[in-house]
Formats: C-alpha cells, structure tokens, sequence
C-alpha cells in the first residue's frame, strides 16, 4: 500500500513538474498572446496529463523562421505590378475604373502595402452558392484545358465527385495538359497516394502540404493550407469556400443541404491566384519547383470590368491581413454590413468593432448554421453572437441544411469572398485566402443571396438566447474559454 502510495505521489510530482515546465515554455518561451496563454494554462490546471498531449497536437508554435521562408521569397510573375502599385497608389490622379474603389483607396493600400496584393480591375466574376453548379462549371473547364491545371483544396474526398475530379485530371495529363495537384494533409487525409495512380502515370504531379512523419496519422493540427485555389490555363480561376466531396453536394444526411459560396473568376486577378499556387506549390512540393514561365501569366481578353484583390493571409506573416481587411471594412461601414460564417469566434478587436457598428445605428446581420461540424466552435459562436445580440444585431440560424460561406458584404458596395472563417484559427494558424471585391453590382448579387437565405433562416433574438437551459450556457461558458484555441 505504501508502495503503491509512493509511485503515485511521484507521478503526481513528475506531472506537476511537467506542467509547470510547460507553463514557463507557453509564457517566457512562445510568448503567445494573452488569451491563449491564460486558454492554455486552464487546460493545464484542469486536465494536466491529456492537456500536455493536447498541447502537443495543436498547441506547439513552430518557428516562422525554421518552417516557412515565405515572406522573402519573390512574387514570381506580379513583381513588377507589385512595385509599380506600391509607387502611385497615393497619387490622387492614380486610375482607379470605379468610385467604389476610390472610395477604398486606404483599405487597398493597406493591402497592397502589407500583403503585396495588387489590385487587378477587368474580371469577369461568376458567382456560385450550389455545389451542383459549382463542380458541373469545374468539370467542363478542366475538360477545356489546353496548357495546364493548378489546383489545391483542404479537403480532398475520394468519393463520387472527388473520383470524378480526379478522373477529369487525368484524362488532361493524358492529352498533355500539365497537371499539378496540391492537397493538405490533414484536411485530405482520407486521400490516398494509391488513389493518385493513375493521375501520376498519366505525367501529373501531386503536392502534399505538410504531411505526416507518422503516416497514415498527422498529429499537427495546426498550420494546414485551408485554401482552395484553381487555376486553368492562366486565364480562369476560383477561389471560394468549397471543398470537394460529397457532402458538399447535399448528400450528408447529417448536414443535409450545403450552402456555399464560391467564385469563378476570368481576368488579372488569376494572376494573383497563380502567384499563391507556386508559392505553396514551391513550399510543398520541392522536387517539383515551379519557376516563371510567360504561358504561367497570359494576357487575358475579358470584357469585365470587376476590381479585386487576393489577400492571403497565414502563420508565415507577421500581420493577420484578412482579418484587418475586415476590421478596416468594418471600421468603413456607414449604412450596413452583413456577414455569413459557418464559425463566429472573433478576438477582441473584431467583436468590439462590430459592437461599436451596431451602437452607432449600422445595421448588422449575420447568419450562422443552425447546428455543428464542431461542437466547442459551435457554442463559442452562440456566446460571441450572444454579446452582438445585447447591442442590437440581427442574428439568423440557416434552417435548410448548413451554411459554410464565407462572405461580408458592406455598404452594399465592398465583399469579401473567400476561405477564411470568422474564427483566431483563420486569423492566425491556418492559411487563408480572400478576394476583396470594390463593385456595387457583385455586392449586389451576394445580397440577394444573403436575402434568399434569411427566407430560410429563424431569427434568433436575445429572448431566445437568454431562456437558453443551464447546461447550454454552461457549454457555452467553457468553449468561450477555450475560444483562443480552437
């Protein structure tokens, strides 16, 4: 008895040792921010064995410096774009094709100064909010390519449509279209190698962005490239919220309808999108290094006339600048803005100015999904939406299924679309990309979308909110504090 008594007073002592070991990496050593320190150190307190364990997933900061060397490297193919912005930007006789991009010129400077992203002005954009209409659109143009495919995805299924992709992909790379095929590990991890044979032999290669040392299990949760990125032949893109796989065609009995948006763009602004592919696509695939090539930046015939910039934003960045294109966004505001989020977790600075907004008689509208993919990230948003409700926001639960769109739509005039959530997770940890869009009309057109939805969505009041049971508010009250990281 003495014995046993002895052993687990020693474990007890070596756990203790371990945590506060560890206490001292999170505060003298990450130096994290403040609330994920505090976030951390719960778990710690509360959970001291599987919190070490949970902190190893997705809790341990990896050097900027030793895993990604991003930020030096060039913009292959827009330097010089980049550069000639960058020197007239300020000058007021600077040609900007639309008032509502004039009206923007601080919020596209600051883009363009601290994310190198250029603004490009004659895009054709076709917007999409049904997968359906989305892979069918996706099919015919790969079946339509004549020089190459660029694709990357977070979420990459083997199933129906992910085999009918991937069977398109194929067939190019047999014609002599350079296919080349990034995926996420962790996002894709029911993708196979095996199920990329034929892709392979047929002269396509494939990109994994960091994966596992342990295959087939990736314990890193943190840093994936949660972008969806295509682009064919240098003169078509997309970029939205879209994954690949059948759930996103409806066909989850859990999810039920999958509500979406994504976009299809024709013009400079795939430019943009073929300098963020490399860039991952160097990043990842390092026997397979692209370089610059004139047929990689085409010039595109278009007869649009939309202004966007692509913002890209990740844990290799000093700043988190999708997140402060929606603060400045926001901040802009004079009449409305409207936002839909499959995950509502802002930090400090977003909540407070989206309080501020609604305190000073702007109108704001969110819609978020009526149940969850991930059960903490789901009550985090009802205690964050909750505080919107006190100071008068309209907040609407999606009742057909599951909204997982990404948009914010103000004034009715600036959007942004794109793969970032309005989560720390988005802001800070993952890879994101967004297109910043200057245009009353596709502003527009999300908001007709946006008023379809409410048609199919409840109003949750802050009477509702408030008769909520005990054990929800306590749900809540324990994702709120975990909030920093989820």
């Amino acid at each position: 008895m003495t014995i046993e008594f002895d052993i687990i007073n020693t474990l007890a002592i070596i756990l203790f040792i371990v945590n506060l070991l560890l206490a001292t990496v999170l505060i003298f050593i990450e130096r994290k921010d403040a609330t994920s320190t505090w976030a951390w150190l719960l778990v710690l307190y509360f959970i001291p064995f599987l919190g070490f364990i949970i902190y190893l997933l997705i809790g341990q900061t990896l050097s900027r410096r030793k895993m990604f060397e991003w930020e030096g490297i060039q913009k292959i193919g827009i330097e010089s774009v980049i550069e000639e912005q960058k020197e007239h930007i300020k000058d007021p006789d600077f040609a900007f094709n639309k008032p509502v991009v004039d009206e923007s010129r601080d919020l596209i400077y600051m883009m363009l100064i601290n994310n190198d992203a250029i603004l490009t002005k004659n895009n054709e954009v076709t917007l999409f909010t049904d997968g359906h209409d989305k892979f069918e659109q996706l099919l015919f143009d790969i079946q339509n390519a004549k020089s190459f495919i660029h694709m990357q995805y977070y979420i990459f299924r083997n199933d129906e449509i992910g085999k009918k992709i991937i069977q398109a992909l194929t067939a190019r790379a047999r014609e002599g279209v350079k296919v080349r095929f990034l995926y996420d590990d962790l996002g894709s991890r029911s993708l196979k190698r095996k199920h990329l044979t034929e892709l392979e032999k047929a002269g396509g290669e494939i990109g994994v962005f960091f994966p596992s040392k342990l295959s087939p299990i990736n314990l890193r949760l943190n840093y994936r490239n949660h972008r969806k990125l295509i682009n064919i032949d240098g003169s078509l893109g997309y970029v939205g919220g879209f994954n690949v796989g059948d759930e996103y065609l409806g066909k989850s009995k859990k999810f039920g309808y999958w509500r979406d948006t994504h976009l299809r763009l024709k013009g400079p602004a795939v430019h943009s999108i073929q300098t963020r592919f490399i860039l991952d696509w160097n990043q990842a695939a390092k026997n397979y290094h692209i370089s610059y090539e004139d047929r990689y930046f085409p010039t595109i015939e278009t007869t649009g006339s939309t202004p966007i910039q692509m913002v890209s934003s990740g844990p290799d960045s000093e700043w988190e600048q999708i997140k402060s294109g929606y603060l400045k966004m926001i901040m802009k505001a004079e009449d409305s803005i409207y936002i839909q989020t499959p995950y509502f977790i802002p930090d400090q600075t977003l909540l407070d100015a989206l309080k501020v907004a609604c305190l000073s008689g702007i109108n704001v509208q969110i819609i978020i999904p009526n149940k969850p993919d991930h059960m903490f990230v789901y009550w985090a948003t009802l205690s964050h939406v909750g505080e919107l409700l006190k100071v008068g926001a309209k907040v609407y639960t999606y009742e057909n299924g599951f909204i997982h769109a990404k948009t914010l739509i103000v004034d009715r005039k600036i959007s942004s679309v794109g793969t970032a959530n309005i989560d720390m997770r988005s802001f800070k940890l993952n890879f994101e990309v967004n297109a910043f869009i200057y245009e009353k009309e596709l502003a527009e057109k999300l908001l007709a979308k946006f008023d379809e939805d409410l048609k199919l969505s409840k109003l949750y009041t802050l009477e509702i909110y408030e008769q909520r049971p005990k054990w929800i508010r306590f749900k809540e009250s324990i994702s709120r504090l975990l909030s920093p990281i989820l």
